[in-house]
């Protein structure tokens, strides 16, 4: 899952980016609502973290706008702001949930995880596929079930390619789900992650679709 972080306190959002990170999520960070929204015109993200309290721009009137542009990225605000009237105001402005400061990380993953869940139309954060099932959340998959360790970035690669289940997914549209942009990615970076994943997983599970990009097959085959 990749999220795009609002934040403008450096501290607040360098821990939060680890602390995202180590849960196996690809995140990037911007300060201030002018570098939201041009990020927003490049990165094919799953969802936003929005902070308020913006030195440009409050996070609300930021919020509305984007609401108001069509833009359906499922956004959690995450503020101090804890009077009642400032939830429903957040809410009613287009937030899909809204956490205060101070918070609890495991309880910020578990909230985003349900927003790509709901996003995704599923019920439930497991999937599953045959002998395959894969918890995004717990970052673990089992094959016929036994448990398959699964490094984090293929773990990050194979719930792209099950979320998308029939659809190509170009090279670009991988990377971005496995790396932020602040990361340098090596040229056969992806057919590595996809090799041990055919290792690990089969040699089906990644169908190659020549030119155009790869596909999720088939598990254990």
């Amino acid at each position: 899952m990749r999220i795009l972080l609002v934040e403008d306190n450096e501290l607040i959002a360098l821990g939060i980016i680890a602390g995202l990170r180590a849960h196996g999520l690809v995140v990037d960070g911007v300060g201030t609502a002018a570098q939201a929204e041009a990020a927003l015109a490049t990165l094919d993200a799953d969802a936003m973290i929005l902070d308020l309290g913006l030195p440009d721009e409050d996070g609300m009137r930021l919020l509305a706008r984007l609401r108001a542009k069509g833009i359906a990225l499922p956004i959690l605000v995450l503020s101090a702001r804890d009077g009642v009237a400032d939830r429903v105001a957040g809410l009613r402005a287009g937030a899909d949930d809204y956490l205060l400061k101070p918070f609890d990380l495991d309880e910020l993953v578990a909230r985003l995880h349900a927003l790509q869940r709901r996003a995704g139309g599923r019920s439930v954060d497991v999937m599953e596929d045959g002998p395959l099932r894969l918890d995004p959340l717990r970052g673990e998959a089992w094959l016929d079930g036994q448990a398959v360790p699964l490094a984090r970035r293929e773990l990050a690669l194979l719930a792209a390619l099950m979320q998308a289940r029939d659809r190509i997914l170009s090279p670009e549209q991988l990377k971005d789900r496995l790396y932020d942009y602040s990361e340098e990615i090596e040229s056969n970076a992806l057919n590595v992650h996809i090799h041990h994943l055919r290792r690990k997983l089969g040699p089906e599970i990644v169908e190659t679709v020549r030119g155009l990009g790869y596909r999720y097959g088939r598990a254990g085959a």
